[in-house]
């Protein structure tokens, strides 16, 4: 098991929900949208994205239950998306023409899944179903994270014109490659757990 810190969890989710990497996304989302009107969209897309994740810490033991999964099962599937978003972010597919919203965007695909994707909800799930009496660093993790992303991505406009596109580009790639080191090391001390409980099966 991983033992988590609110300042560990906090950069795992600041890694995972990507700030950074989404300000080209919400960029191309919000194109026909009025400038004066953009700061109030971003903000309740994140509100979304926040509520959602929060809504899948507080019921997360639960739906583990009802789905009758196990915290290793979780692990080393939760270590499995993360590897390949990271690798998503370190070797990025080639652009394809996107079809452009004419419409102020609602939930998809800003909120969910730019915000709160599959990683993200598997991370919150992972962090509250291994250390569930620090519920409340969880929760004080993810609302940093969501202050942040909203810090960001409300001056994406300024923060792309001050550094430019590459810089953003070459910050994404770095943070892949610090997820892609998070991710190994989930599966890794998934499997080890694995192996010893099939070990100790075997000897009793």
């Amino acid at each position: 098991m991983m033992n988590y810190t609110f300042v560990s969890a906090t950069i795992l989710l600041v890694l995972i929900t990507d700030p950074v990497g989404n300000i080209p996304v919400f960029a191309n989302a919000l194109k026909h949208v009025a400038p004066e009107r953009r700061p109030k969209v971003i903000l309740r897309e994140i509100s979304i994205a926040f509520f959602l994740l929060l809504a899948f810490m507080l019921v997360g033991e639960g739906f583990l239950r009802v789905m009758n999964l196990s915290e290793l099962a979780l692990q080393i599937g939760g270590g499995v998306i993360l590897f390949l978003i990271a690798l998503r972010m370190v070797f990025p597919p080639p652009a394809v023409a996107e079809t452009e919203l004419l419409v102020e965007p609602l939930i998809v695909p800003l909120a969910v899944p730019s915000i709160a994707g599959p990683s993200a909800l598997a991370t919150v799930l992972l962090l509250v179903s291994q250390q569930p009496d620090k519920r409340m660093e969880w929760i004080g993790a993810l609302c940093v994270t969501m202050l942040i992303s909203a810090i960001v991505l409300v001056s994406a406009e300024r923060i792309q014109r001050l550094i430019g596109t590459r810089v953003v580009t070459a910050i994404e790639r770095l943070m892949g490659l610090v997820l892609v080191s998070v991710a190994i090391e989930m599966l890794l001390r998934g499997i080890r757990t694995f192996v010893l409980q099939l070990a100790q099966g075997v000897a009793a």
